[in-house]
């Protein structure tokens, strides 16, 4: 059927307006993907990594472990005075009172092979104090060569250190059951890829090599 004119200008018309539409609304898609790509406040796309803080190398397994073992050492030494003079008394004092730590280490350090170990103990852990709130070192991880800092890699403090990271710890491990399965978990977790123990995270710090 033939078209009149005036059919035929209207069709026409919508015709060149179709182009001209789809040309504004694709260049109003760009404009808005260009305005959400530069939206400071727009959450970031790519995946971001929890890392440490950059210029840090993280001390190896082998070096966390050879430090423990100096300073288990070093204790062991301020000790021998109380161990070789009242060792005997000390296995007595356990089998009379069972379980009874307090009575086990009483016996220990009597006497003044127990005085002169407990002035050994305190000069040590007054070095300690001192290599800690200095530069986060321990003995035993100054001859290794690392130091305990905060995850961002800025100083930690000495009450972080001794209170979250350490007397924390040591009390969770007095709690029955429950003390020795968090220190099996602690133990185990420095196999993990971020080389921290449970009473690292705990304290948010890190081992790196000093």
């Amino acid at each position: 059927m033939p078209l009149d004119s005036r059919s035929r200008r209207v069709l026409f018309n919508a015709r060149e307006e179709r182009p001209y539409k789809n040309n504004v609304e694709n260049k109003g898609g760009l404009m808005s993907d260009q305005n959400m790509s530069q939206n400071p406040y727009a959450p970031p796309t790519a995946a971001v990594a929890d890392v440490a803080a950059a210029g840090v190398e993280k001390s190896s397994r082998r070096a966390r472990l050879g430090a423990a073992f100096l300073d288990g050492l070093i204790g062991t030494i301020a000790s021998l005075p109380a161990l070789l003079v009242n060792f005997g008394a000390m296995m007595e004092a356990a089998r009379a009172g069972g379980s009874n730590p307090f009575a086990m280490y009483g016996a220990l350090y009597s006497g003044v092979g127990g005085i002169l170990s407990l002035l050994l103990l305190l000069a040590l852990i007054g070095v300690t104090i001192v290599l800690v709130q200095r530069n986060g070192q321990t003995i035993g991880k100054k001859i290794v060569g690392i130091k305990v800092v905060r995850k961002n890699g800025e100083r930690a403090t000495l009450g972080r250190i001794f209170g979250l990271r350490n007397l924390v710890p040591i009390i969770i491990t007095l709690i029955p059951l429950v003390g020795a399965l968090f220190a099996l978990v602690d133990a185990l977790m420095i196999f993990g890829a971020e080389k921290r123990c449970l009473h690292d995270m705990m304290a948010d710090t890190i081992v790196i090599r000093a």
